[in-house]
């Protein structure tokens, strides 16, 4: 963790630390909120690529510095977020640590809060949502519970503010819990002989011997850098001696005995009304969401949504007022007036507002066509994350998936996307084989569009007609699945089981969603305006240098002969490499093209080579070799299979 200087010139190592842990969807962003005000530090936690949010607060007079974890199951790390999470806890050896609950799913938390008594970490418990577990007919005896683990535990409502003060109280008086979880006798040997190792040191604790059993290279890593070479391999032999023994993984023997405590825990402090479980209506609709038949129409009625909020009010309405009005009324003529009378050089006008200006060209296709549409696409996505929905699509979706070599978990990075395919590249984490990272990289490079050029060609689609959408829609998720099917069959490897804990469903707070979304349009801003302010550029030193004409030219055979496009359309597919979005906004403006030729633009450009950003991030992935071959693919795959449709349109004379 960066260290964060603060106003009077004090440094972090002196001021407390308050670090919140929990399972995802549980509140802790919220509770986040409360407790630090405005003024957050984002970044990445160092060595990874995972963001960690952290702020100072001055409650109860005293200045602390709180940091947000990444939700995680289990500190027994099965992704790079919960490692970073359970790294934060090793390295800052923080004063208190917050655990928020879902008081729904206690369950899954009791898991997390065992490992942290394991720590011997001085910790409070925060059960959030105490109003909606007990319309639930959920109950939960705080004070047996608290008696139970010898630490403070008070309930919450965040979003209400409920229970705040107690919090705050809690936090000044943080304890150790004694609880300690009984494993079987080999298991316990094994613990006794690898604190043993290192009894002068003491950096093998129970929770580092516990962790080290499981499996856990994290923890590996950590302990090589504290002990002597001769004491890790007496303790990989004590592991692989006691792992002979067992025919299960002694990480998943560890677990089941874990939650065997659990179990007896709960049979104590939850009580469950009969009458009132079942009857709220949104675990009724958390089952619809699912159910195998009412699930279809549902999912199709969210994506029918989507479309008329995204593709038409977002792509048509929004986008022509900021284009023909605010850009080509007022910005655009106002901004031109000022560049010809302030400017004397035709060399710089022309760049800023000519036919590829920076000014009528980048920014206006950056703000008034793609902004209007990302924004309302991030406010869906958003809605669906914090309702719930997310996880449940990846259980309709799991039966499918399989075809491709994956599971339904996979579908969540499929559909970030939609959002950005940089970043779900690297959310590609969350699989658990390497096999399965793959294919999902190669599917987003694919035909993943994100949410910008998802915008730009729903645009696109809406000035030929709703067959067209469908059309697009319909190659471009066959593509995927055919893709999928057939990269399962040729690499190398298996698959893995599909374990996904579902969150309730629940109305999401507006609040939560619009800061989300303004944080994800400020993400946009500052990394594809500058893009487009690039590609502009080069499209003008192309222009005026006329290479742009002998690219045309070269590209001609391909592009006119096989995909039957203007040749003026090549330049948008060398501009494809810097933003798909941006080469999609070139074609649907500078090529003037017929129905049939948009439809074929618009899907070999879907299929097109991945941008530049997520070029660099395949590569800082899945290595340079896998990167390329990926990127050769595509780049054959685009045209050949875009000639292909082009032909087949034709031949069948379809219209629109």
């Amino acid at each position: 963790m960066h260290g964060h200087g603060t106003q009077d010139g004090s440094d972090d190592k002196d001021i407390p630390k308050i670090v919140l842990v929990g399972n995802p969807n549980v509140g802790k962003s919220v509770i986040f909120g409360l407790l630090t005000g405005k003024y957050v530090t984002v970044s990445n936690y160092p060595g990874t690529t995972v963001e960690i949010s952290q702020a100072y607060s001055g409650f109860n007079r005293e200045k602390s510095l709180v940091i947000d974890t990444p939700g995680t199951n289990s500190l027994i790390p099965q992704s790079e977020d919960e490692r970073v999470t359970r790294d934060i806890l090793l390295k800052e050896q923080p004063e208190v640590v917050v655990q928020v609950m879902d008081s729904k799913n206690i369950r899954r938390a009791l898991s997390l809060t065992l490992q942290l008594a394991e720590m011997d970490m001085p910790f409070i418990l925060d059960l959030n949502m105490v109003d909606e577990a007990r319309s639930r007919g959920i109950y939960i005896d705080e004070k047996k519970l608290s008696r139970t683990f010898g630490v403070e535990v008070v309930s919450t409502v965040a979003t209400r503010r409920q229970g705040f003060g107690a919090l705050t109280d809690s936090i000044s008086a943080p304890r150790k819990s004694p609880v300690t979880v009984a494993y079987a006798t080999e298991i316990e040997t094994g613990i006794r002989n690898l604190m043993d190792l290192d009894q002068t040191a003491d950096t093998i604790s129970r929770s580092v011997a516990i962790m080290f059993l499981a499996g856990d290279d994290g923890i590996e890593e950590w302990l090589d850098d504290r002990v002597d070479a001769t004491v890790m391999k007496q303790a990989r032999s004590i592991r692989d001696r006691l792992q002979y023994g067992n025919p299960k993984p002694l990480g998943h023997i560890i677990n089941q005995q874990r939650m065997t405590r659990v179990d007896e825990i709960l049979e104590d402090v939850l009580r469950v009304d009969a009458l009132k479980k079942g009857r709220d209506i949104y675990q009724n609709i958390g089952r619809w969401t699912m159910h195998p038949v009412w699930g279809i129409p549902i999912l199709l009625a969210v994506l029918y949504l989507t479309y008329k909020i995204v593709g038409e009010f977002g792509a048509g309405t929004c986008v022509d007022f900021l284009e023909s009005v605010v850009f080509g009324e007022y910005i655009n003529p106002l901004i031109s007036r000022a560049v010809n009378f302030l400017i004397p050089f035709k060399i710089v006008r022309e760049l800023l507002i000519g036919e590829y200006g920076l000014i009528t060209m980048a920014l206006t296709y950056a703000v008034a066509i793609v902004l209007p549409i990302v924004g309302f696409f991030f406010l869906i996505f958003g809605l669906m994350e914090d309702s719930g929905y997310l996880p449940r699509l990846a259980i309709m979706v799991n039966r499918v998936f399989k075809l491709m070599g994956l599971n339904g978990t996979a579908v969540l990075p499929m559909i970030l996307g939609l959002g950005c395919a940089t970043m779900a590249t690297l959310t590609a984490r969350i699989l658990p084989s390497e096999k399965e990272r793959i294919i999902v990289t190669l599917l987003l490079a694919l035909a993943v569009p994100c949410s910008a050029q998802l915008g730009v060609i729903f645009g696109g689609t809406a000035t030929i007609s709703p067959a067209a959408t469908l059309i697009w829609g319909g190659v471009i998720v066959g593509v995927i699945f055919v893709v999928g099917f057939f990269s399962a069959l040729v690499l190398p490897g298996t698959g893995s089981d599909f374990i996904l804990e579902t969150p309730p469903i629940r109305l999401p707070k507006m609040s939560n969603i619009l800061v989300k979304t303004l944080a994800r349009l400020e993400w946009y801003l500052k990394e594809a305006v500058p893009l487009f302010a690039l590609g502009t550029f080069i499209l003008f030193c192309f222009h005026k240098l006329g290479i742009l004409g002998v690219i045309e030219d070269a590209a001609a055979p391909v592009v006119v002969n096989l995909l039957g496009l203007p040749k003026e359309v090549a330049g948008a597919f060398v501009m494809g490499f810097l933003r798909r979005d941006y080469a999609a906004v070139l074609m649907i403006k500078e090529g003037n093209l017929d129905p049939i030729q948009m439809l074929v633009a618009l899907v070999t450009i879907t299929l097109f080579v991945p941008c530049v950003a997520n070029f660099f991030i395949m590569i800082k992935e899945r290595g340079l070799k896998t990167a390329l071959l990926i990127v050769t693919f595509i780049f054959a795959f685009a045209f050949i299979f875009g000639g292909i449709f082009n032909f087949a349109l034709r031949y069948f004379e379809v219209s629109f």
